[in-house]
């Protein structure tokens, strides 16, 4: 018995990292991309001599709290938009090659949407269709989780 909801996506796959994130989206025979870019700025390296070569005074070196909250202000906004995307899907594959993968999983449990990733795996630079190949090979190969009889 269908409910006033919003009918809920089949599966979707992402590859992560912190600058991009790849969602392959499935429902049946169809499949939908997108890509979101973060705005986050690798990391800068500090000012000043570096402490092999000569002087390394403390002056020199800039705040690193500031650039810490910035960044992570960014990756905040960043992780929001993926889940954003991802919260009409009911099977998620979480693919990447550090730890940003992980770092949405924490952030997917904290906002009750755990339940659904159904992996998280290790993935080096893939092309889009490689990314689309594997999504489509994993949920054809994991079989859907029980789910609770009707009441």
């Amino acid at each position: 018995m269908k409910t006033g909801t919003t009918p809920m996506n089949e599966h979707a796959g992402i590859w992560i990292d912190h600058r991009k994130a790849f969602l392959v989206g499935l429902n049946g025979d169809e499949e939908l991309t997108s890509v979101i870019l973060s705005h986050v700025e690798k990391h800068l390296e500090r000012g000043g001599d570096s402490p092999l070569k000569g002087s390394y005074e403390a002056q020199q070196v800039p705040a690193d709290d500031s650039r810490q909250r910035a960044l992570t202000g960014e990756l905040d906004r960043y992780y929001d938009t993926v889940i954003a995307a991802l919260r009409g899907y009911a099977g998620l594959l979480l693919l990447g090659p550090g730890e940003a993968k992980k770092e949405l999983h924490a952030r997917l449990v904290k906002v009750h949407l755990g339940a659904r990733v159904r992996a998280v795996e290790t993935a080096d630079k893939l092309t889009d269709r490689q990314i689309v190949a594997r999504v489509r090979s994993f949920f054809a190969a994991t079989p859907p989780r029980a789910q609770a009889p009707p009441h």
